[in-house]
């Protein structure tokens, strides 16, 4: 009887064992299948971070691209720009062949008298502009170089300007869709027509960029470009005879005055005049010594918003001054220096009078950086809530950033401003604004 009490107790006891370990065994499922449900979560929550990161990037990048895009259409229009001044400065030119042309056909003056005054090759040159016949009709407001002119105003105020408003405008959107685009191929299960749950929490794009007038603050800038092309750098040469005329005017010769300038004016519009004229000096003792001018060629081609020449010129100077005497027309009918002058007046008369007038709109309004975004970066934060495993909506933070950087320093050793004119814009990721990140939301 002993024995079997004992037997009893010891198979009590192995009952109590296995109820234990059968309860050490639940909470290890249980502990495991939490460990794996969170396990899930860490993993999707990682997943969902990396996603966003490439997304929050693709945003920057597509801002980046935006500016630089916005960068190189400025960079048109200031290309355009010293286009149309070569243009209008060849339309000047073409005048000044065709009308020299003129002059020399009718021999006023002849070309050995300006090759015995000023030597061989200044008569070559006068004598070359036989080859110009008719130039000054491709000139004219129906010719060649007037056509390309207004092929170019259009493309800088209809192309250029609508293209640069569109992208302004269109950035945020195209932002949105790269980052809508990454998002779904890093989950290519997620229904595409439902979109993700994207938001974006601060963003500093509006007022980043604002539209400038291209006539108060663009001008200077073209001007500074301009100067670097010789071909449009002032055109004055004097070329002055060694000898002696006149006892009176002993310091005084003949000359042959080549003049020309090329333009901005203030309305943003180009012009471009050329001349030459040979200056007999003459004297009499009712003036002394004089200057006798003889218009040998001329063109202007003057902006559309200043039609008035600035220089020394009349409207009305007569054809010819073969019934009257040339100082004596000066002297009666205009303030002109025909002593000590630099100029050529009559041939600006008669550039004035054959004036040829080409449309343009001038310098049109561009977009640039404004002035709250000159010194800081293009910086948003974004927010993603995407449905995870066990049920939860898992909420990740990201942020990203479009920078402008210099590829190389400065020559002038300056510091650069962010603006839209050189494409150095670049992107990368940066930190979200929050400080509290909300990791899963039942």
């Amino acid at each position: 009887m002993k024995s079997m009490g004992i037997s009893s107790s010891a198979a009590a006891q192995q009952g109590q064992a296995l109820v234990l370990g059968m309860v050490l065994a639940g909470v290890a499922i249980v502990v495991f299948v939490r460990y794996f449900a969170t396990g899930q979560v860490v993993a999707a929550k990682a997943r969902q971070l990396h996603a966003l990161d490439a997304a929050a990037y693709s945003g920057a990048l597509t801002q980046a691209r935006g500016m630089n895009f916005m960068a190189y259409i400025n960079r048109a229009q200031v290309g355009h720009q010293l286009a149309m001044a070569h243009l209008v400065t060849l339309g000047s030119w073409a005048s000044l062949g065709g009308t020299e042309a003129r002059q020399l056909a009718s021999g006023n003056p002849p070309a050995y008298l300006i090759s015995m005054m000023f030597g061989g090759d200044h008569g070559a040159a006068y004598l070359a502009a036989r080859k110009a016949v008719g130039f000054d009709a491709r000139a004219g407001s129906h010719g060649e170089l007037a056509r390309a002119y207004a092929d170019h105003d259009e493309v800088v105020r209809t192309v250029l300007t609508t293209v640069q408003d569109d992208v302004a405008n269109s950035l945020p959107q195209a932002r949105a869709t790269a980052m809508q685009s990454v998002l779904a191929r890093n989950y290519p299960d997620f229904p595409v027509d439902r979109g993700f749950d994207l938001t974006v929490d601060h963003d500093n794009w509006p007022g980043y960029v604002q539209q400038y007038s291209g006539r108060q603050r663009l001008h200077s800038f073209v001007e500074d470009v301009a100067r670097v092309y010789r071909f449009l750098s002032p055109r004055d040469h004097t070329a002055s005879n060694p000898w002696s005329v006149d006892v009176r005017c002993p310091h005084l010769r003949h000359e042959l005055r080549r003049r020309g300038r090329t333009e901005l004016d203030a309305s943003g519009r180009w012009q471009s005049i050329d001349t030459q004229s040979y200056h007999a000096l003459r004297s009499n003792k009712w003036i002394g010594c004089y200057y006798r001018e003889y218009a040998m060629g001329w063109g202007w081609i003057p902006s559309a918003a200043l039609p008035v020449m600035t220089d020394t010129h009349v409207g009305d100077a007569p054809a010819d001054f073969s019934s009257q005497d040339f100082w004596r027309w000066v002297k009666e009918a205009t303030d002109w220096d025909i002593v000590s002058g630099s100029d050529n007046p009559l041939a600006n008369s008669r550039a004035s009078a054959n004036r040829q007038r080409w449309a343009g709109g001038g310098l049109p309004d561009y977009i640039d950086v404004s002035r709250q975004g000159v010194d800081v970066a293009l910086l948003f934060g974004i927010t993603l809530r995407h449905p995870g495993p066990q049920g939860l909506t898992i909420t990740t933070q990201s942020a990203a950033e479009t920078f402008f950087d210099r590829p190389h320093a400065r020559p002038d050793g300056r510091h650069e401003y962010a603006n839209l004119f050189h494409p150095y814009w670049q992107a990368r990721l940066a930190a979200h604004a929050a400080t509290q990140i909300s990791d899963t939301t039942p």
